[in-house]
């Protein structure tokens, strides 16, 4: 059974930074790219930032280009998100997704808070 499991969120204050980890596990063959998604309450999921495993080709939403940087160990399975710079705004469940054989697996999701 394939597992997504998120850490890392919590509460920090705008100008400050987190980093997300996503780990997969419980399946045979590879990870195609993971992907990280936020939702913020009353909104729309959004992508945030996707990575391929094996080239590590990235591509970030407008509003967190040159904040967030996407990262991959890809023997482990393991997609990182570094936020920097957190904005108000940024508050969010984030989620992560991976994309293994063609189909599509989801995270729980882990929450980010920025507030002063």
């Amino acid at each position: 059974q394939v597992q997504l499991v998120e850490s890392g969120g919590g509460l920090v204050q705008p100008g400050g930074s987190l980093r997300l980890s996503c780990a997969a596990s419980g399946f045979l063959g590879s990870v195609d790219a993971m992907t990280w998604y936020r939702q913020a309450p009353g909104k729309e999921r959004e992508l945030v930032a996707r990575i391929t495993m094996l080239g590590g080709s990235t591509n970030y939403a407008d509003s967190v280009k040159g904040r967030f940087t996407i990262s991959r160990d890809s023997a482990k399975n393991t997609v990182y998100l570094r936020m920097d710079s957190l904005k108000p705004e940024d508050t969010a469940v984030y989620y992560c997704r991976a994309r293994i054989t063609l189909t599509d697996y989801w995270g729980q999701g882990t929450q980010v808070t920025v507030s002063s």
